[in-house]
């Protein structure tokens, strides 16, 4: 079996809608594939409409968080949240209070490049975002005025966090998005938790203190990572006694990363079913 479990739609920052995005799964020859947009379940309905013969779905979202860093500074992290009730009252209201810090940061971030004089309209660039806005389309906005030759190039400079016209988010704590999501019914996975070219790193401790209420599990075969630090989570996982998944990241034209070009093992991914009780797995 191929099983993908971390995608991206445009009901997020990806570039397939959500029925082409199980459409594009199976005929990569996926067997299995997650929806997992940033801070929304908005794709969840068109995919499951959408999902093709044979293809299981898995239906799940990556949240904003902050931990506790390697050097001591808090630093962004993103958690995977796997087959949780979206129904589920606290958490549906943390998802919304996340996409309005996403659509002030996004507005932020782009009066200040007007101001500037760059050709960026904010609300052109709301407007295209979608359910769950983020800096990819102000990149997209940045490459089709010209002003940056790729998406890459955007998030390099202009976009950086040591950029000029970067705005924070507040995101949701760390431990406090675990136990949300373990009162929803849903297992969450710390997402490419060693990527090093995307900045600082948690702290190996802050995971520990995560497994204790209630992390399910690490993605670490991820393209972010080294066999270095996949080596370094696959240990930690069996420490902590928590799974490990793999995937690809998948955003469509947005990288260059293949859907399935990193995958789960199946016995792990039967195992994160088992561990859910908010909604089922739907099933080829």
């Amino acid at each position: 079996m191929r099983i993908d479990l971390h995608t991206h739609s445009t009901a997020s920052d990806g570039t397939d809608t959500p029925a082409e995005l199980v459409r594009n799964a199976a005929a990569a020859g996926l067997d299995v594939v997650a929806i997992t947009d940033h801070d929304t379940t908005a794709g969840w309905a068109e995919a499951v409409e959408a999902r093709p013969e044979g293809l299981t779905l898995v239906r799940g979202m990556e949240m904003s968080c902050v931990a506790l860093g390697a050097d001591g500074w808090p630093v962004p992290v993103h958690l995977l949240a796997y087959l949780f009730d979206p129904t589920d009252r606290g958490f549906a209201e943390e998802r919304e209070r996340l996409r309005a810090e996403r659509v002030e940061r996004l507005r932020a971030m782009a009066e200040r490049m007007r101001a500037d004089g760059l050709p960026i309209d904010p609300d052109a660039v709301l407007a295209s975002a979608g359910p769950s806005a983020g800096r990819p389309h102000l990149a997209r906005a940045l490459v089709t005025a010209g002003v940056v030759p790729t998406v890459d190039a955007a998030f390099a400079e202009l976009l950086a966090p040591h950029g000029r016209y970067y705005a924070e988010k507040a995101d949701t704590p760390l431990h406090r998005a675990v136990s949300m999501i373990a009162g929803a019914g849903g297992v969450s996975v710390l997402a490419h938790a060693r990527a090093r070219k995307r900045g600082r790193l948690i702290a190996l401790d802050d995971i520990r203190a995560s497994a204790e209420l209630g992390l399910g599990g690490l993605e670490s075969n991820h393209p972010d990572h080294s066999a270095e630090d996949r080596a370094v989570l696959d240990e930690l996982a069996a420490e902590l006694g928590l799974l490990t998944t793999g995937s690809s990241d998948y955003h469509g034209a947005n990288k260059t990363i293949r859907l399935g070009e990193f995958t789960t093992d199946p016995a792990q991914f039967e195992a994160l079913v088992d561990k859910a009780s908010g909604v089922p797995v739907i099933r080829a």
